[in-house]
């Protein structure tokens, strides 16, 4: 039996869950069994009452208030453990138009994707303000230069992640999971793939984004943190090589007064030179050193996807009436 379910992380969400829920679908084609799933993320309001109450399936209850990035992996544990063959994650505020689930999980199923990320039509959207729009595009941008993938919006968290791809995601950033998760799967060598999606009105303002200083401030520091974490050979080797270039040069001019006999004069120059030969090889080894330590992830994470792996095989093995 294949099943689809379809993950909603929530916050204090009672007043747009239910539009949202309204909306989801319980038949998709290429599924036998379409269930829901809502991950309540330290909620103080009645969001558990009103998920139950609306037909959701299944609750995971985190402790406190965790952050998106570690509801969303909990949801995918949580899917994969009740037999889900395909898991979409939605947002509980209803900004994806919930129709396009078929066009999400169709690449999965016909088996040319592993991970699936809806693109929303950013420019047309009206309450994104002009800086958003742009820090959005930046964004994607990153994200494609690091994951050598073509994924246009990446920060959308409407997406359709198979089976096995869950199995080998793995979140750090305490953030959102929308960037990291594209990063990972692209460098796995996992299948991406990007469908058009609508959105719908706007029911509540932005979680994540509180301000616009405070979103340009995150969008940055995301932007050189994905630089610095997957291509840090390239972030520490390319101003290392200017500062140890702008050393050369330094010295060099030193040597000309030097041989003309006015070397004295410019010893400042000389300790220039040896501070910005030295930074720049520093930096140079920075990037080696993180290069290595990246390959030492990439190891980490493919026996963490094998340890999960067994897991749930030993779970699936113990519960026979899962299907």
């Amino acid at each position: 039996m294949r099943k689809l379910i379809i993950q909603i992380p929530c916050f204090n969400e009672e007043e747009t869950l239910p539009i949202t829920l309204a909306d989801l679908p319980r038949e998709v084609a290429g599924f036998d069994v379409v269930e829901w799933l809502v991950i309540d993320d330290g909620s103080t309001d009645s969001t558990v009452e009103v998920a139950l109450a609306n037909g959701v399936d299944h609750i995971v209850r985190m402790k406190r208030n965790s952050g998106l990035a570690k509801v969303f992996m909990a949801g995918l544990d949580a899917c994969l453990k009740r037999g889900a063959a395909v898991i979409v994650n939605t947002d509980a505020d209803n900004q994806y138009c919930a129709d396009d689930i078929p066009a999400l999980t169709a690449p999965v199923l016909a088996g040319r994707a592993d991970i699936v990320v809806g693109a929303r039509p950013i420019s047309e959207i009206p309450h994104f303000s002009p800086i958003k729009k742009m820090l959005q595009r930046l964004g994607s941008w990153a994200v494609r230069v690091a994951s050598n993938t073509e994924i246009p919006d990446a920060p959308s968290g409407f997406r359709a992640i198979s089976r096995d791809a869950a199995l080998r995601l793995n979140v750090l950033s305490e953030y959102t999971y929308t960037i990291e998760t594209i990063i990972q799967a692209g460098r796995a060598g996992m299948a991406i793939q990007s469908v058009p999606v609508r959105v719908n009105e706007d029911l509540r303002p932005s979680r994540l984004v509180k301000s616009i200083p405070s979103y340009v401030k995150r969008s940055l520091i995301t932007i050189a943190r994905i630089f610095m974490t997957y291509k840090p050979l390239r972030f520490f080797m390319v101003p290392g090589l200017v500062f140890f270039g702008v050393g050369v040069l330094v010295g060099l001019r030193f040597v000309y007064f030097f041989a003309i006999g006015e070397g004295a004069g410019h010893i400042q120059s000389l300790i220039l030179t040896a501070i910005l030969l030295l930074v720049g090889v520093q930096l140079a080894l920075f990037g080696l050193l993180a290069e290595l330590i990246g390959n030492n992830r990439k190891m980490l994470e493919d026996v963490q996807s094998r340890i999960r792996r067994m897991d749930l095989e030993r779970c699936e093995v113990d519960s026979p009436e899962a299907p």
